[in-house]
């Protein structure tokens, strides 16, 4: 390095446009850096669901977790390996070593299970081998804190703020956890509709066309992406009992004269609460390869 020194030494406006043209060189290579709060990486982790309906933990545990951990045991480049037994299902997590590729971790657990399946025992679910994906866990969770009744709640969360975060740059998907969702039951007479020469099938495919909702495509404005929607939903309940059906002797038969629509709501299939109190959740997850700092 002596010789570069002596370079300097000697031509001192070539050391200032070398220290120069360093510091561009760095400062235009600074710029083109990726910067992202949750970086893609590509874990060498793979997950096999078995569901066995009706079997209790100690079970599925004798029956299933170990058979399926036996066979994973043995697969090169393993490093940990991690089950758990619930009421009908087992989770084993294989995770190997980060110089191992994820596709041929992927491959090897397949062809593993798909020689284990006849060991397990009858009634079980085919097992689902899935790759741990970082990007599909949420990045942000937002919750809906209202005075309204669950159902009211839920539905403003699914058709207004869900909307509207799904059109923003970067979003993959959204989902809804807690609240009540809306559930608008039909229930017909089957004496009336006889009576008219009607079925249910045709009441099904009547409330089909009259409650429809059609995309109208994609608007790009700069990095927004705004979706349209020609909407034809039915927004009132009541309004059910309205959708013409037939028309018999001049007299229009309508849904309300052969069935009664009621509005309620399903079961909960989850609960979230903060502070005690029942609020509706948005789990929001990225785009693949989407920056979350921008």
């Amino acid at each position: 390095m002596q010789w570069l020194a002596r370079v300097c030494v000697r031509y001192p406006v070539f050391t200032w446009v070398l220290v120069l043209s360093l510091g561009v060189f760095g400062i235009a290579s600074m710029q083109g850096l990726g910067v992202d709060r949750f970086p893609k990486i590509d874990f060498p982790a793979i997950v096999v669901t078995t569901v066995l309906p009706g079997a209790s933990p100690e079970q599925v545990e004798t029956e299933v977790t170990e058979i399926v951990e036996e066979q994973l045991n043995s697969i090169a480049g393993l490093d940990e390996l991690t089950s758990n037994s619930y009421e009908g299902s087992s989770v084993v997590v294989a995770r190997f070593d980060l110089e191992k590729d994820v596709g041929e971790a992927s491959e090897e657990v397949r062809d593993r299970v798909a020689r284990l399946v006849s060991q397990l025992p009858d009634g079980i679910d085919q097992p689902r081998v899935e790759r741990i994906d970082p990007d599909a866990a949420p990045i942000m969770l937002v919750a809906v804190r209202t005075n309204r009744s669950p159902l009211e709640a839920t539905d403003f969360a699914d058709r207004v703020i869900r909307r509207r975060i799904e059109s923003l740059a970067g979003v993959g998907g959204i989902s809804i956890s807690g609240g009540r969702e809306r559930d608008i039951q039909v229930i017909v007479d089957p004496d009336k509709l006889g009576a008219i020469g009607l079925t249910a099938r045709d009441v099904q495919r009547a409330l089909a066309a009259e409650n429809v909702e059609i995309p109208g495509g994609d608007v790009v404005q700069g990095e927004r992406t705004l979706q349209l929607r020609v909407s034809g939903r039915i927004a009132d309940p009541k309004e059910f009992g309205l959708i013409p059906l037939v028309t018999r002797d001049g007299k229009v038969i309508r849904v309300s004269d052969v069935a009664e629509v009621l509005d309620s709501g399903r079961d909960p299939e989850s609960v979230a609460t903060i502070d005690g109190e029942e609020v509706v959740i948005l789990s929001i997850r990225k785009q693949s390869g989407a920056n979350t700092v921008a």
